[in-house]
């Protein structure tokens, strides 16, 4: 079905129309979303299904992402699991015949001892936490092991074969769920995302078929239930679904796919919530809308749905004009905040926020129901979350100019009576935090985080700091000079490796370049 593509409300921006009606257009080209590569997932694949059709190029991609410094994945304890994963995937190659070619067997060599090495020293002993990743606790004590039995007493003389557990955590999860599936119990639905982590045991408590072909939206679990493709009764739809990511990605794969819900979503909540999206095509929102079910929506099929996924397509839809009532949304409420799912283990100021702005949204053009008062006690969780220097954190995403960007965008629209003066302290940190070539970034300037940072300065309604036009000015300049670098990002979002969703990034940059231009600050 076509329709007029997404055109950008701002007179003066031809650009910003047409970079609407592209990023619309990549939508609509791909379906399944676009994501980066996962150097965990892409492991999983190389020990687990060397059969499938790219096996080369996932070595090759496993050996070119390897760091100088022999580790893979992102700095400090962020680099452990895709670490622990290549190392595993890169061992299995050289002890399985036939693996690996002979001579690629010196450069898969080498890149294990490096890798074992980073482990050793300083991955698995640094004083660092372990990030707060999906499944993590399951995945590093279930990695180790492989690497340990991989190893097989082949430790440089004088060090022992075995790696240790990281540092603050336990193998009590793990300890946990292998008791529920000695048990005979259920394997909880969130779990089926790490399925190639757990046992045999585990395949009792799945469904008898995988959904969309797929085991938990996870290249990695569905090709570990999926087994030997030859044995008889083996699952076509599995063998489909792994043959199409790994076709899609050339090789390697991401961790979730399809995440089309996800992307459509986030993409148009980010252009609506700044003004940016008009004229959006009937196939992106009816899809959004055919995704809400009586508990809401899932970032995939096959993955539960939650509070995050189902907040900000609730809030996509109501603002380009489909809205539906957010009673799903109720089920998440722990009665201090919302949970991103039933049983979740600790909280996200992030999904809270976007919740803040679905039921904000509802409250005031459809009053009548108990929206508000429920918004209003969600706004004041928020607040008091905020962090001394005036940032925020979230346990979805590596960067806090995201989870910053995400608060203030909320509480400035829905419950700007309760801030104080917090957006004040969040901008203040934002401009204090700049870096000297106009960007901002965790580990390094990002377009992507600086365009949270340009929303913070320009999207919360509030007077105008010192410095800001400045900022402003500097910060557009960098995304100048890196306009073509969406697509390369740094991966900063967190699912059991961290990616990049280049889709919902080249939003982000659109909407902030839309609020610079309302605000007068472009061309300056």
């Amino acid at each position: 079905m076509t329709a007029a593509p997404v055109a950008v409300r701002d007179s003066g921006g031809a650009a910003l129309a047409v970079a609407g009606r592209e990023l619309v257009a990549a939508m609509l080209a791909a379906p399944d979303g676009t994501v980066s590569p996962s150097v965990y997932e892409t492991g999983r694949l190389v020990s687990d299904a060397p059969w499938l059709p790219g096996h080369a190029e996932r070595l090759r991609h496993l050996l070119a992402a390897q760091r100088a410094d022999g580790g893979w994945g992102a700095p400090g304890a962020y680099g452990l699991v895709p670490t622990l994963s290549a190392v595993e995937a890169l061992l299995s190659a050289l002890r399985t015949p036939g693996r690996a070619r002979p001579r690629e067997a010196h450069r898969l060599s080498t890149a294990v001892d490096r890798g074992v090495a980073v482990l050793r020293d300083r991955l698995l002993v640094a004083a660092e936490p372990v990030p707060d990743m999906p499944g993590v606790d399951l995945i590093v004590p279930a990695l180790i092991d492989r690497v340990d039995a991989l190893l097989d007493g082949t430790a440089a003389p004088g060090r022992p074969a075995a790696l240790p557990m990281p540092h603050g955590m336990t193998r009590h999860r793990a300890e946990a769920v292998g008791r529920l599936l000695a048990a005979g119990g259920p394997v909880p639905e969130k779990l089926w995302h790490a399925f190639e982590v757990l046992d045999e045991r585990a395949r009792v408590g799945l469904p008898a078929r995988p959904v969309s072909g797929a085991v938990g939206a996870s290249p990695a679990a569905t090709a570990a239930w999926l087994g030997d493709p030859a044995r008889p009764g083996a699952d076509r739809s599995a063998l489909e679904y792994l043959t199409g990511a790994v076709v899609r990605g050339g090789g390697p794969v991401p961790c979730t796919t399809p995440i089309a819900v996800f992307e459509r979503a986030w993409v148009l909540s980010g252009l609506a919530r700044v003004g940016a999206a008009a004229d959006v095509p009937a196939e992106l929102t009816g899809s959004l809308a055919a995704a809400l079910g009586p508990t809401g929506a899932a970032t995939s099929p096959g993955l539960p749905t939650d509070a995050d996924t189902t907040a900000v397509t609730l809030f996509a839809l109501a603002r380009l004009g489909r809205p539906m009532a957010p009673d799903s949304l109720l089920a998440y409420d722990t009665g201090t905040h919302f949970c991103t799912w039933q049983g979740e283990d600790g909280s996200s100021v992030t999904t809270n926020a976007h919740v803040l702005e679905a039921l904000g949204w509802h409250a005031r053009h459809r009053p009548g129901r108990p929206y508000a008062d429920v918004a209003r006690r969600v706004a004041g969780w928020l607040v008091d979350g905020q962090l001394a220097d005036g940032s925020w954190t979230d346990r979805w995403h590596a960067s806090p100019y995201y989870a910053t960007a995400s608060v203030a965008a909320g509480l400035a629209e829905y419950a700007p009576d309760t801030t104080g003066g917090r957006l004040d302290r969040a901008a203040d940190w934002v401009r204090d935090t700049q870096r000297d070539d106009g960007s901002w970034g965790l580990w390094t300037g990002t377009p992507e985080e600086t365009a949270y940072a340009l929303q913070v300065l320009l999207g919360t309604g509030r007077q105008p700091r010192p410095g800001l036009a400045t900022a402003v000015r500097r910060a557009l300049a960098y995304l100048d000079e890196h306009r073509d670098e969406d697509g390369d990002g740094v991966p900063l979002w967190h699912d059991k490796d961290l990616y990049h969703p280049v889709l919902i990034v080249r939003a982000a940059v659109l909407a902030a370049r839309h609020l610079a231009r309302l605000s007068g600050h472009a061309g300056r």
